[in-house]
């Protein structure tokens, strides 16, 4: 019977409906980015390039500009968007034979999971075998052109996919949003061995996504207002459908006192607001917190604010969810555990990486189209900021929740008045 609830059919569903939300996302994106108007019709193969970030595949850009001349190029980037949409789809699809059911046998959700994992791995494998394409770079006025033929310079850049690889991160990628899953889910059955873990758990894992879902919320509506009262609509779009999380998470940890190192330069640029950007151009490498932020607009104190609010929210809900006889301590260590380890993936996730150049004779930038952009997280003091966040804030919110009738006890543990 559950072979006929989680058979091949089924898992066919689950994958093909996770990567072709991805695939729609992505190309959405893309064409409000103005990607369509790429030459030799390479749409296709940048939507499954773009679909193949996502899932943290590897893809390779080269260059080629003749003997006389040499290209450089790099790119480091997750669309945190199309990996949003497509964890919550293929979850979604993989708890909903799950669902109504307390218990469920190891074997059977390895083997669950391990049916779809063949079928999301040969989908994903179409897709990185379809992302490679090479564009010729346009040197850009007649004079440059010229020259270009003078010394047989036609300089090209081009993508790859590192298959095996791809293949290899994509199956972690797919294993950590199936086990996230049954984390977070409060009807998701567990193995009778690990039931004794979902008190600690389930609430914390819980509450965690819905923080961070919290921020993408909050981070959609100004970008609606935005796009309604300045303009801009289509890149606000593309911005929304590619990189929202992106922004939205590192801005959060920014409100958490945390600082991220950039730099901006040439033609790059980041799909941020513009204060952001201000910080990061022009320097070797800038930091970026709130007060290097606030030099140019004092509103981003406005950051802490919001994340308090996220965080004590976060916090309700997570003590809300846990069993009454916990203790508010415990809440709180529970809260400062999970808040480093999503502070963690946000730094993870959230790294830029790109840069161009393009050198003739060894003559730099030639056609103005070199450039670099990078974005890093300074990590440890982000999670020692996250740990003390999660603390305080994981404490009121058990104090908070205290009035809320819950599973359990209904007086106060043993010993505690």
């Amino acid at each position: 019977m559950a072979a006929g609830r989680h058979g091949w059919a089924t898992a066919f569903g689950v994958a093909l409906t996770g990567l072709a939300s991805m695939v729609v996302v992505a190309a959405l994106g893309l064409w409000a980015a103005g990607a369509t108007d790429l030459p030799q019709d390479a749409f296709p193969r940048v939507v499954a390039a773009t679909v193949v970030t996502a899932v943290g595949g590897t893809v390779e850009l080269s260059g080629d500009a003749g003997g006389l001349a040499d290209t450089r190029a790099g790119l480091t980037v997750i669309p945190l968007s199309v990996t949003l949409v497509g964890a919550l789809v293929t979850a979604a699809g993989f708890l909903r034979p799950l669902r109504h059911r307390a218990v469920a046998g190891a074997r059977e959700l390895a083997g669950w999971a391990a049916r779809i994992a063949v079928l999301w791995l040969l989908g994903l494998l179409g897709l990185a075998l379809a992302a490679r394409q090479t564009f010729a770079i346009d040197l850009g006025n007649d004079t440059l052109n010229d020259l270009g033929d003078l010394f047989g310079v036609h300089p090209e850049v081009g993508f790859t996919t590192d298959v095996p690889l791809t293949l290899l991160v994509g199956v972690l990628w797919l294993a950590g949003v199936l086990l996230l899953a049954l984390l977070v889910s409060p009807g998701a059955p567990l193995p009778a061995r690990l039931l004794r873990f979902q008190e600690s758990v389930r609430p914390a894992a819980y509450a965690m996504v819905a923080l961070l879902l919290a921020c993408v919320v909050v981070g959609l509506v100004v970008a609606l207002v935005v796009a309604a009262t300045r303009g801009h609509a289509p890149e606000t779009l593309a911005v929304v459908l590619l990189g929202l999380p992106n922004l939205v998470w590192m801005v959060f940890t920014l409100g958490l006192g945390a600082t991220w190192n950039g730099r901006v330069d040439g033609p790059f640029g980041l799909p941020m607001p513009h204060v952001l950007d201000e910080v990061l151009r022009g320097k070797e490498t800038a930091a970026l917190n709130l007060s290097s932020m606030a030099e140019y607009d004092g509103r981003v104190w406005w950051l802490v604010v919001v994340d308090v609010v996220l965080l004590l929210g976060a916090a309700f809900v997570m003590a809300a969810r846990s069993p009454a006889r916990t203790r508010a301590w415990r809440h709180a260590v529970h809260m400062a555990a999970a808040l480093v380890l999503t502070v963690l993936t946000i730094c993870l996730l959230g790294r830029v990486s790109a840069h161009y150049g393009l050198t003739v004779l060894g003559i730099n930038d030639l056609a103005g189209l070199s450039g670099d952009l990078f974005l890093r997280p300074e990590v440890w003091s982000a999670l020692g900021l996250a740990a003390l966040w999660g603390l305080v804030t994981g404490f009121l919110g058990a104090l908070l929740a205290r009035p809320v009738h819950r599973r359990g006890a209904t007086g106060p543990p043993p010993g505690q008045g």
